[in-house]
């Protein structure tokens, strides 16, 4: 572990345990400059055990609670916040107490919460708090696309995809929420993708912000394909004929010209119809001058030892929970309001370089 580099370390309540609040324990406890003095408990079985009991390492001498004020009166400089899906109200009742927030709950700028947005800038101005938002996508993916036009004289448009084959991915309360399972004529399905995936919103806007540009509009394209065969996973099955590819193209333009496009384009089983093809990652092209393609893979160190997909589902829980804690220093200096990528320094990965 490093040294710390500040007099006296961050003071941080983790909120939930789940997947991604698991890594952000292990994170927060192995950092130099953070101390872990509270835990908020989703569920009523978490509450009085200790927090490192509930992600699987040693004890931390931290107990669950799921007494918000509890937690406030320790007086914490930031909130973890991981939920599987946002609250507004918890946010606000936070940056009303004067409480920091780093999110990775479906949030970058806020603009696809409509009305939510303007609550929350309130919450901040009346507490004097921040939040910011991240995750790997949307989040630091798409730091990587403003980054990548640093390199060019001229920037005609920004193209990001992710692309993954989540047949292993077994949480059907995510991904029927986006189409995966309805008929491939469900007229509803294209406001579910664009409900499902509000949060690319952001991320075009984000990325236009980069490029100092504003946008004249933002639009939802969505696409499907059908599974020619029942696809049975672990715990829910796609009847044949049902969806299980979804594509979504959220873009930013200007005028009659499209300058960002965010696309996601997910698949499950062997075979769809179309036979979409996906690659594993994250691929970002800027047409200009230079013309630039960058892709990130990601997979496992040598030593990772994994047994089963699940096993390998960490690798995705970490990168979606790092990009937040490492934001956590500058987001607690930073003046009040929502901040992103633009505001504020680079932040670097402090504390998780191994010495020995």
């Amino acid at each position: 572990m490093a040294p710390s580099t500040r007099s006296h370390p961050l003071r941080v309540v983790q909120w939930t345990t789940g997947n991604v609040g698991r890594r952000s324990v292990i994170a927060i406890a192995a950092h130099p400059d953070l101390e872990l003095v509270g835990c908020y408990a989703w569920g009523a079985d978490k509450v009085g055990r200790d927090v490192g009991d509930l992600c699987g390492i040693e004890p931390l001498g931290v107990t669950a609670t799921d007494d918000v004020e509890a937690l406030f009166a320790l007086r914490p400089d930031c909130v973890v916040y991981n939920p599987k899906w946002l609250d507004v109200d918890q946010m606000v009742r936070i940056l009303d107490a004067g409480i920091d927030i780093v999110s990775t709950a479906g949030f970058i700028t806020g603009h696809s919460l409509g009305e939510g947005r303007d609550r929350i800038l309130a919450a901040c101005a009346r507490g004097g708090a921040s939040i910011f938002g991240s995750g790997i996508n949307p989040g630091f993916a798409n730091l990587l696309a403003i980054l990548a036009g640093g390199i060019c004289d001229r920037v005609d448009s920004v193209t990001m995809l992710e692309s993954a084959d989540s047949t292993g991915y077994d949480s059907p309360e995510t991904e029927l929420k986006v189409g995966f399972g309805r008929p491939i004529g469900d007229p509803a399905l294209p406001e579910m993708v664009r409900d499902g995936t509000a949060v690319f919103e952001d991320a075009v806007r984000l990325v236009a912000a980069g490029l100092g540009v504003e946008l004249t509009d933002v639009r939802c394209v969505a696409e499907f394909a059908a599974a020619p065969d029942d696809v049975v996973m672990k715990s829910w099955t796609i009847d044949k004929g049902c969806v299980a590819g979804v594509s979504a193209s959220w873009q930013g333009w200007v005028g009659d010209r499209k300058l960002v496009d965010m696309r996601v384009r997910w698949r499950k089983g062997p075979s769809l119809e179309p036979d979409w093809k996906v690659g594993e990652g994250y691929l970002v092209e800027i047409e200009g001058q230079p013309a630039v393609r960058l892709k990130m893979e990601i997979f496992p160190p040598p030593d990772f030892v994994a047994e089963t997909f699940d096993d390998f589902m960490v690798l995705g829980m970490i990168m979606t929970a790092m990009p937040a804690i490492d934001a956590i220093p500058a987001v607690c200096a930073a003046a009040p309001g929502i901040v992103t990528y633009l505001d504020l320094p680079l932040m670097t990965p402090r504390g998780v370089v191994r010495t020995r």
